[in-house]
Formats: structure tokens, sequence, C-alpha cells
């Protein structure tokens, strides 16, 4: 049986999600392997990346469980990209989390999905034991989709529904009003953000997507005394070169202790 293939569940109204879980090793009679380590992919992507190839890789080394997923509208899982939320992928992530995982959990999150591991850890802060964010974008369907669009975007929003903007990653990526509106029930950079556990922020200072400054301003944000930042200098918005990727798994190493 291979334990890295794809499976499916179904969220409870026929969308079903796709993912791959990987228990990690348990010598019997040993104990449950630690933590389980979550990928939450950003916008548009999905489990397959290099982030969260590596990160398998690391976990399998290890012997520890590990959870990819793909919220619905990305990757093999069910459902029309155009139609999801910050709140639905977040309930997306919260579904997969609670039916397969026990136990703490280590909440690696790329771009959009740096935001989710946030929520997710609000959600269920009995079960968070750390967040590790990669070019982490809490708020950016304001503070970087709304806040830099001229007013006939704006209009055309409003008015379509959609709006399509250039993306340096492939085709035009699809906006919609909904998501714009419904994100604003998730905000979290205006006020104190109440997650006590360990928090590391991996950012590139070249990213073009998303502020390294946004890393910043939620180190300032987080009630966790245990806070730290790292700056790539010359680092990009995917942080996926093999240096980048080394680092990544040298911080996840340190959190899994």
């Amino acid at each position: 049986m291979d334990d890295h293939a794809t499976h499916h569940l179904d969220r409870g109204d026929g969308t079903r999600l796709a993912y791959i879980h990987t228990p990690g090793s348990r010598p019997a009679p040993g104990p449950v392997p630690g933590p389980t380590t979550v990928f939450l992919p950003g916008y548009r992507s999905d489990m397959h990346g290099a982030k969260a190839l590596a990160l398998q890789a690391a976990c399998d080394a290890a012997g520890r469980p590990c959870l990819r997923l793909d919220y619905a509208g990305h990757g093999q899982s069910d459902g029309a990209f155009t139609d999801g939320t910050i709140g639905q992928w977040t309930q997306d992530a919260l579904t997969l989390v609670d039916r397969l995982t026990t136990g703490p959990l280590i909440l690696v999150g790329s771009s959009m999905g740096g935001w989710i591991a946030l929520l997710v850890a609000l959600a269920r802060p009995h079960r968070a034991a750390a967040i590790l964010g990669v070019a982490a974008a809490p708020d950016f369907t304001e503070t970087l989709m709304w806040d830099a669009m001229l007013p006939a975007e704006r209009a055309t929003l409003q008015a379509e529904g959609v709006l399509l903007t250039p993306s340096q990653y492939g085709d035009p990526t699809p906006v919609t009003h909904r998501l714009i509106q419904e994100g604003r029930d998730h905000l979290l950079l205006h006020a104190p953000i109440p997650i006590p556990c360990p928090v590391r922020l991996l950012h590139g200072q070249q990213d073009p997507d998303v502020p390294w400054e946004t890393s910043l301003r939620l180190a300032a944000r987080l009630q966790s005394p245990d806070v730290q930042v790292t700056l790539v200098k010359d680092g990009d918005h995917r942080l996926s070169r093999p240096t980048d990727l080394t680092l990544l798994c040298s911080l996840h190493a340190a959190l899994l202790g």
C-alpha cells in the first residue's frame, strides 16, 4: 500500500477534498510519533509544490506524520476555484485535520496558507503546537487586492462579480467580489492575535507579491512570546530554491524538537 497515495474525503456536501496523509513510523510498542505537520498551500496552489514535497520528505525521514491537502477548487479537489472564500478554505482544512488527525499540530502555511494556518490555530487552540509561515499573507484580500485596485477595477468587480488580474505565474488570476467581502470576516492584522504557540515566519525580501514587512506586522500582532522572523535578502515569493528549502526544513525540524 502506498502511504503517499492521494485520497479523497467528502466534506459533507458532495465536494471531495484531496489529501495525502502519512502516519509516520510507530515502533511497536512505541509511542505515537509526535505532532502532525499540516501543509497549507497558497492561493491557486496545491499540495504538490516544492515546499510541500520537501516537508513531506523531512517528515518521512524523521518518522513523523504529515498531512498535505488541497482546498476545494484547488489541485485534485472537487469544486470551482471561483466559488471559494477564505472562510470556506479554512473550513476545508479544519475538516481534514479533524477527521484525519489527532493530537498536536505543526501548521505550515505558504502565502494564503499562512493566513489559513493562523485561522486554524485560532479555531483549534488546544491542538496548535506551532506555526511556520512562508511568505505568510494574512489579510491579503484586503491589503494586497482590494486596496491595490483602481476605481475602474473595483467597479468591474462589483458589477460582474469577478476580476481577472495578471499573474507572473501563468493564466490571469480570478478575484471574486465574494472573496473580498467574505475575507473581511477574517482579517487579523488590525488587533492582537491571541495565538500563544511558537511561530516562525520566513520571508524573502525580493518578494513581489507579499511585502516582507507583512511578516513584521504579523509578528508584532501575535501574542505569543516565542515569535521569530527570518528574512532571506535575495529570496522571492516562492522560496523554493534548494537553499530556501534547506532553511525551511531546518526551521521545521527545530519546531519538531
